[in-house]
């Protein structure tokens, strides 16, 4: 799988916020007070279970930013399938830098491959199927950017990254407009002409309003399978289709079998287990 990097410039002001976290007003006591400064060493990253991987250059930038002059070796892409005891990359430097980033490293090595496994555990359920995997924005605020990244590295697709990048028409602001149709025509009327209008619609009877506006998509929220292949079939390909709600690795293959285009996850970025990873310290 090619994921492309996140570049340096998203990444590092993430991790270094983290280091700051952690090192607090004093630094690391524990290190500081056993290691012997010039004392260099060698880790290893390594998955004690197995799973997707992603966020390496996040746990490993952990570690760079407190040793600029240490050695990384990167045994895995972002996005690959590894088994327990795989080695992921081996840091070479400065032990006090080693121990006091491990734990931000690992936090974002669990929980970004946490993400991309989970990702995966639906992609692969539904292969096959020619229906993508989405995310949205419910993510751990400061970490969209990493989170999104890890979906993709699960095989999946990244959903809009902020409110200014698409429109979703949801149930509150249909609500504040008197009505789905009369919503999305005054977010057609506003924005320009390369944004997308995707309108989340809860009962059938919203479909037509909303395409008759204008709308590129349809968020078919807590539709039934049986629902959505109604719908999908009404739609008969002059929106995007994308269903929501609720959506496993148990429920998806039926769920994708409606002909949707899209599956909307919102939990792949805010309930993943993490994956377990750990450092191994040489010697």
């Amino acid at each position: 799988m090619n994921v492309v990097p996140l570049p340096r410039v998203l990444v590092e002001p993430i991790v270094a916020a983290a280091l700051r976290e952690d090192l607090g007003r004093a630094g690391d006591l524990t290190t500081d007070a056993i290691v012997p400064g010039d004392l260099s060493g060698r880790g290893t990253l390594v998955a004690r279970s197995d799973g997707r991987i992603a966020g390496l250059d996040a746990a490993v930038l952990a570690f760079e930013l407190l040793d600029s002059s240490l050695l990384a070796r990167v045994h895995v892409e972002a996005g690959s399938a590894v088994v327990a005891g795989a080695r992921l990359a081996t840091i070479e430097g400065r032990v006090r830098a080693l121990l006091t980033a491990e734990r931000t490293a690992l936090n974002f090595l669990g929980h970004l491959s946490g993400i991309a496994t989970a990702t995966a555990g639906i992609v692969d359920a539904i292969g096959g199927q020619g229906t993508r995997v989405a995310d949205t924005r419910k993510t751990t605020p400061g970490l969209r950017a990493l989170e999104k990244h890890a979906v993709r590295a699960g095989g999946g697709s990244n959903h809009r990254f902020g409110l200014d990048d698409a429109v979703l028409v949801k149930d509150n602001h249909v609500a504040a407009a008197g009505g789905v149709g009369e919503a999305v025509r005054r977010a057609r009327a506003y924005v320009g002409h390369l944004v997308k209008v995707q309108a989340e619609v809860d009962e059938p009877s919203q479909i037509d309003d909303a395409l008759d506006a204008g709308a590129d998509a349809l968020l078919l929220d807590n539709f039934s399978p049986d629902q959505l292949a109604l719908a999908v079939k009404h739609v008969g390909g002059r929106a995007i289709t994308e269903a929501s709600g609720t959506i496993t690795p148990a429920t998806a293959p039926a769920v994708a079998a409606s002909g949707v285009d899209l599956l909307s996850v919102g939990w792949l970025t805010h309930s993943a287990p993490t994956l377990d990873v750990a450092l191994d310290l040489d010697g």
